[in-house]
């Protein structure tokens, strides 16, 4: 009957830690390279003893973090600077720094998921999870409270009379020899198994209509509606309350929010010029936001140092230098007046600069200005 089975391996069993690392290092030095230790825990020194390599799980980490990196940084690239190119703040179309958490969450996801599926299905062999050690006696032994080593027979040096020998000498008991049933023969690769297919499609097909359930269905059961249905109005939703069936209305014709009073001089920049005082003083911490909101808003057209060196070189004429003899001789009210209402092809700025930083603007400006034309007294 044994004459027809296939031989996996030989077992032996020992009663203690020291012994089974000892029978390690002699298998290991005895030129085997195809078998394995089992414990009943972790035993510190184990590695070392089998000698074995560095996993390669490491590797397969490695590839797919790099490929889903370079691909989030592909696709990134393209939407950013080819498919819909957007000039926000000045900024380069390939802002690398705000690419950054989505290369690296990207990169994390992949390698995590993708090294997990690779343990599973190429180092373990999942779904092949038979194997000729389960439900043997040598199993239950070392699950429990012995240790155990076992030599496999397609290992390039084994020899079953010398491997029992071998065994004997490490003062091994219970050496037997472990062969494969029939089944474990014909399924060792059950991945595109009819039956294992139609357990992945049914699993998941219970998943998606769970999820969809709970989340769509149990969630809203009344009363928890989560607030889904409330007496408002969505943007540019019609209205069946005003008469004009318009849902977003219009302010009230003459009136202002507070805090915020209309500019008075829209169109007259000789009235601003002549009205307009600057509030601010010109200490550290105004010129710190007159700097930073410069660089923001300004810089783009103007340069960093007011010189009208745009980096949107090709987009929009460079606008004038802000150190000619012209702009150095305005008023604060004049800067001013074309931050709020804009002058030739530059628009209005109001909405994205408030009255403080608008005036602390001026203020860098002015440092810019004194910079670039400073005077003999600066120096004293």
């Amino acid at each position: 009957m044994l004459d027809d089975k296939i031989l996996f391996g030989y077992t032996g069993l020992f009663n203690s830690p020291n012994e089974i690392i000892r029978a390690a290092e002699k298998v290991s030095d005895a030129g085997y390279k195809k078998y394995d230790v089992n414990t009943p825990y972790p035993l510190h020194g184990m590695n070392s003893a089998m000698k074995l390599p560095p996993s390669k799980l490491g590797y397969a980490a490695l590839i797919f973090g790099l490929s889903g990196m370079l691909a989030a940084l592909a696709i990134m690239y393209w939407v950013a600077v080819i498919d819909y190119p957007l000039i926000i703040g000045g900024k380069p179309f390939f802002a690398f720094p705000a690419f950054v958490p989505v290369i690296f969450e990207v990169t994390v996801l992949s390698a995590s998921i993708a090294t997990v599926l690779t343990m599973i299905s190429i180092f373990f062999k999942f779904p092949n999870i038979s194997h000729p050690l389960h439900d043997t006696d040598y199993m239950k032994a070392v699950s429990s409270d012995k240790y155990g080593i076992c030599i496999q027979a397609d290992d390039a040096i084994f020899n079953e009379t010398e491997v029992k020998n071998l065994l004997e000498k490490l003062n091994a008991h219970e050496i037997k020899p472990i062969y494969y049933d029939d089944n474990e023969i014909k399924h060792k690769n059950t991945v595109f198994e009819p039956r294992f297919l139609i357990l992945l499609l049914f699993v998941a097909l219970i998943t998606a209509g769970a999820t969809y359930f709970a989340m769509n269905k149990l969630l809203y059961a009344v009363p928890f509606n989560w607030m889904e249905t409330q007496e408002k109005l969505n943007v540019q939703e019609s209205s069946v309350f005003f008469s004009d069936g318009f849902g977003m209305r219009n302010p009230v014709d003459g009136t202002v929010s507070r805090g915020n009073l209309p500019y008075q001089f829209n169109g007259n920049p000789e009235a601003a010029s002549t009205y307009l005082k600057n509030p601010l003083f010109p200490d550290d911490k105004n010129i710190s936001i007159g700097k930073a909101k410069y660089d923001t808003y300004c810089s783009p057209c103007h340069g960093y140092f007011g010189e009208g060196n745009s980096r949107m070189r090709g987009q929009f004429p460079n606008p004038p230098t802000l150190h000619s003899e012209k702009v150095r001789n305005w008023k604060d009210g004049s800067i001013y007046h074309v931050i709020v209402d804009g002058q030739n092809i530059m628009s209005s700025y109001a909405s994205q600069l408030t009255y403080q930083e608008r005036w602390a603007v001026v203020l860098y400006i002015r440092v810019l200005q004194r910079s670039l034309n400073a005077m003999e007294s600066d120096l004293e």
